[in-house]
């Protein structure tokens, strides 16, 4: 297939990026979950938008709502290379009131419908509706081709997931051909798929429609004073009972090296971003950040190499089976399958085990942590110890029930307070 045969090139991908993300508490006090950083120097929204990217597609929207700040300036930071003389796009789409004064984005369908008109300039024949909030790599062309192909009204991502797990997501029952024939929102009792009675399809929030139908769907529902103006409970379901909605397997369109599983993560949880994370520093990780045929696009900081100083009995700056970003200064500290994002900077005799620290941290001497999520810009005091104690840690920080330690900068001021 040339390049001038690509549907991608007909594409554009909204990215509905507007949900606070509150299972991970803290961590989106101060920002939308898309935002969150993750893998040391990217944010979680950078995985949607390069998957676009990668796949050829020019013309993308972000949909903002919730404190988009954070979002806004990293886009305008890192995702500023389009050109519009050759016909392509990133618009940032905060909820701005434009249909009312009153009304702001009131479903991840009517975040579309209040921008109609600014998709009908793109001039496109087909949308791609993302989630901004996952970690995974997909080639959308190969999802378009099936969508046209099977001259779906709409193709529906999915992941083939055991059965007992699929009660947490909308389920597809499917036929041989893949043809959805129902769609259930978190099933008790979920359908498997025809080849596998222990697997189930779940799906993933993309979506693939030809923008016309699209545009008089959502002009339909717009009026419905019924509809939630969702699409995963009120477009999916019209489409499923009353046309062509397809099943399109993650399977067939993941990116990844050769015999490794398809890799899709939901981080929404303090547990869940603490595990992906700590995941990358395993040997050979499931997630390959270092394919320089699908990178994940970010925004770079200028910052100088790491450094590690320091060579004494107890005193080495030292860094095994982690990750450690550019900017990083490793002052005589122990650093142990853990993830640290640009610019920490630790101080001697500390020691970081399986933990996440978050870009700007400082960790002052003699502090000890062990499985933490350190929020960014927190200031580490001396000789602090969390992850020993459970019940002595949930005094001031966040405890999940796995035993992950949230640390944002309000509770060391309120531990600071208490000594």
């Amino acid at each position: 297939m040339t390049d001038t045969n690509r549907l991608s090139q007909r594409a554009m991908a909204f990215v509905l990026a507007g949900g606070r993300g509150s299972r991970l508490h803290e961590l989106t006090d101060l920002r939308v979950k898309p935002a969150v950083y993750f893998g040391g120097k990217t944010r979680i929204v950078d995985f949607a938008l390069s998957n676009a990217l990668n796949s050829g597609i020019r013309k993308m929207a972000i949909a903002t709502q919730y404190k988009a700040h954070s979002l806004i300036r990293h886009c305008q930071r890192g995702w500023t290379f389009f050109r519009a003389e050759r016909n392509e796009f990133l618009d940032i789409l905060p909820a701005s009131q434009r249909v009312s004064e009153d009304m702001w984005y009131r479903g991840t369908a009517d975040a579309v419908t209040q921008n109609v008109d600014i998709i009908d300039s793109y001039d496109v024949d087909y949308v791609v509706i993302l989630a901004g909030d996952h970690i995974y790599k997909m080639d959308y062309e190969i999802m378009l081709r099936q969508h046209v192909e099977s001259k779906a009204d709409v193709t529906i991502g999915c992941l083939t997931v055991p059965r007992e797990e699929a009660t947490a997501f909308g389920v597809m029952a499917v036929d041989e051909d893949s043809n959805i024939t129902s769609f259930l929102e978190k099933p008790a009792d979920p359908p498997s798929t025809p080849e596998d009675p222990t697997k189930a399809l779940a799906s993933m929030g993309i979506y693939v429609f030809n923008w016309k139908f699209l545009r008089e769907l959502l002009r339909k529902d717009a009026g419905d004073t019924n509809s939630t103006h969702d699409f995963g409970n009120d477009l999916i379901p019209e489409i499923v009972k009353n046309g062509k909605a397809v099943a399109h397997r993650f399977d067939d369109s993941c990116v990844r090296n050769e015999g490794a599983p398809a890799y899709w993560r939901d981080v929404g949880t303090v547990d869940a971003f603490w595990q992906a994370n700590i995941d990358l520093t395993d040997f050979t990780p499931e997630l390959d950040l270092w394919d320089k045929q699908w990178p994940v696009w970010t925004y770079s900081e200028g910052v100088p190499p790491a450094k590690f100083i320091h060579d004494e009995k107890d005193r080495r700056g030292m860094a095994i089976s982690s990750m450690v970003s550019g900017g990083c200064v490793i002052s005589g500290t122990e650093v142990r399958n853990s993830l640290l994002f640009t610019n920490v900077h630790t101080n001697s005799f500390a020691v970081l085990d399986h933990s996440v620290v978050l870009p700007d941290v400082v960790v002052n001497r003699s502090a000890r942590l062990r499985k933490c999520v350190i929020d960014r810009a927190v200031n580490i005091p001396a000789g602090l110890v969390v992850g020993e104690d459970p019940t002595e840690d949930a005094k001031f920080f966040r405890v999940t029930e796995k035993g992950t330690t949230l640390i944002t900068q309000p509770m060391v001021d309120k531990w600071e307070a208490a000594q």
